[in-house]
């Protein structure tokens, strides 16, 4: 799979630009707010739909502008496709194939990608929720059954919090539209939970390949799923959900009580082990940074694995916070095997030694202009 080119109309600081890129590394060299940054952003919107940097999406378009649009053409094994969103007064709007989608869960899945942003290197020691985020973006692109099920839980754990209030305020009395929600919510988690378990285990075992050849042999790299009911490989999604429904039976007058859900997959982690050391308590800051590392390229092969494609990589100025030994592990493991959009301020030392014939783009003012192979 890659970008073969992409149009941007009164997205951002981009006027009207249309760019043709290379299927191998493609290169964004320009200071910092000329628009690098905002041209790898509306590749992951055409991905994605949305933004990784703003969860409103009117900053996206233009000030000057009402409309914005995002349009591009991706090859892939079946064929090419094209995608277009367009983002405006009428809400956000998607194509593919030049037909418009009623949903926005049939669109997600026909470009794949992985970014990898400096704050990524805090995957291990952030919050638990941007552990969670993590797992519903990338597992969403993987499976279309994983994109429903997160979002049929979300609409569910709302509505059933939403009732929690008006129990605990005493606007609704009767509790038993609240068992029913909770056995609604239940059944829906155990789907959360019970994928969520098996992809970790299959980006386990890649990125435990991964991590054990940048430490060069010396660490050995484990993922577990935290969550709140017992859940191992011979776990059916059955018995997940009968857990999940006695957890909401015995705690129904607390969660009433507090107005909130206080079990499901809400509240699940990713404990990352280094030699069976917790890394985000006893790891050092190059421990931590390898382990991001080694898992977010796991994601380029646990994608391929489970679509049959390889997905884009996004590297959002990432190279200038990793040292020369771990540029090189970076480097050397995508090089001509996804394509890759790489911003940064200059391309030098150990990554210009690296990437083999880079297409190169220099980013001013919202011009993009292709530098010329020598």
């Amino acid at each position: 799979m890659y970008l073969s080119e992409i149009e941007l109309r009164n997205f951002r600081n981009y006027e009207d630009r249309q760019v043709e890129f290379s299927p191998g590394i493609n290169v964004f060299i320009g200071e910092n707010a000329q628009g690098k940054t905002n041209l790898l952003e509306a590749i992951y919107v055409l991905a994605m739909t949305r933004s990784h940097r703003t969860a409103n999406d009117r900053e996206l378009i233009n000030w000057q502008a009402k409309e914005a649009m995002v349009k591009g053409t991706v090859i892939k094994q079946t064929g090419r496709v094209p995608l277009e969103v367009l983002l405006g007064t009428r809400g956000k709007r998607v194509k593919v194939n030049h037909l418009f989608q009623s949903r926005l869960s049939t669109y997600i899945g026909n470009l794949n990608v992985v970014l990898f942003a400096p704050e990524d290197l805090a995957l291990v020691k952030g919050a638990p929720q941007e552990r969670r985020q993590f797992m519903d973006t990338e597992f969403s692109q993987m499976s279309s059954r994983y994109l429903y099920a997160i979002s049929q839980f979300r609409g569910l754990l709302k509505q059933r919090n939403e009732y929690l209030k008006q129990l605990k305020y005493g606007s609704q009395v009767d509790q038993v539209l609240l068992e029913v929600l909770s056995d609604q919510l239940a059944e829906s988690g155990a789907a959360v939970m019970a994928m969520r378990f098996k992809l970790l285990k299959r980006l386990e075992t890649w990125s435990a390949q991964l991590h054990e050849h940048i430490s060069q042999q010396k660490e050995v790299l484990k993922l577990k799923y935290i969550s709140q009911v017992m859940i191992d490989e011979k776990t059916a999604e059955k018995e997940i959900a009968e857990q999940l429904q006695t957890l909401y039976h015995e705690h129904q007058s607390q969660e009433i009580k507090l107005g909130t859900t206080l079990y499901g997959p809400q509240r699940d982690d990713i404990r990352f082990l280094v030699n069976d050391q917790d890394v985000h308590r006893f790891g050092s800051q190059g421990q931590q940074r390898t382990t991001a590392l080694a898992v977010k390229l796991a994601e380029i092969d646990l994608m391929n694995e489970q679509t049959g494609e390889y997905p884009l990589l996004l590297l959002d100025d990432v190279l200038s916070e990793l040292d020369d030994d771990r540029q090189t592990h970076l480097l050397t493991a995508i090089q001509d095997k996804v394509q890759t959009f790489l911003t940064t301020t200059s391309l030098s030392g150990v990554a210009r030694q690296l990437i083999n014939r880079p297409t190169i783009f220099q980013i001013a003012h919202g011009t993009i202009d292709k530098e010329d192979k020598k």
